[in-house]
């Protein structure tokens, strides 16, 4: 039987490492964000749907989500942490800032789908991407003054494949990187 103490001292590793761990994901997500193509629709080829999907498949819905919001809150407050050293709130409001938004859900329900088994993970993965691609086909529909359809051919639909394998490489990475941790007795941040 654990005393006080050392159930205090487990506690206190735990929330060490799950606030190492949500600043590194946030930290990869704003790196990755970087390593960019632009495109001439606005919408640059990045990593970062990759990234957002590795913070909830590694930390789990909770602190995935958390580690997206904490870099949406940097680059809102001016940090360069979106694609191509992109910062400020006028990138969030932009053209192509829904997709920015739609990272929250993204991470929401890939880490809730990282809970789930067969193919319920990949149900909840796809609903979180049709859910960031919705967000960004509406507000670039919004402020371009374009039509849905033509904002979905434009800023959408070339992006699917690419975002649909970079969540299932997530999925492989992550649950590598979990498997990692747990073998060097770090405590599970899922």
């Amino acid at each position: 039987m654990k005393t006080k103490t050392e159930k205090n001292q487990v506690t206190g590793k735990k929330t060490t490492t799950h606030l190492v761990m949500t600043g590194m994901m946030t930290a990869l997500l704003a790196v990755l964000s970087q390593l960019s193509i632009p495109m001439p629709s606005g919408v640059p080829v990045t990593l970062q749907t990759l990234a957002v999907a590795l913070c909830a498949c590694i930390l789990g819905w909770k602190l995935g989500t958390l580690s997206v919001l904490l870099y949406l809150i940097l680059g809102a407050a001016g940090l360069p942490v979106f694609s191509n050293f992109g910062a400020g709130l006028g990138a969030v409001i932009g053209p192509t800032g829904g997709f920015l938004i739609g990272f929250l859900p993204l991470a929401f329900l890939t880490g809730v789908g990282k809970e789930k088994k067969g193919l319920w993970r990949l149900w909840m993965a796809a609903l979180g991407l049709a859910s960031c691609h919705a967000l960004g086909i509406l507000q670039f529909s919004l402020v371009m003054g374009s039509g849905w359809m033509e904002a979905f051919l434009l800023v959408s639909a070339p992006y699917l494949v690419k975002d649909g394998i970079s969540v299932f490489l997530a999925f492989v990475v992550g649950g590598a990187v979990s498997k990692g941790l747990k073998a060097a007795n770090i405590p599970n941040c899922a």
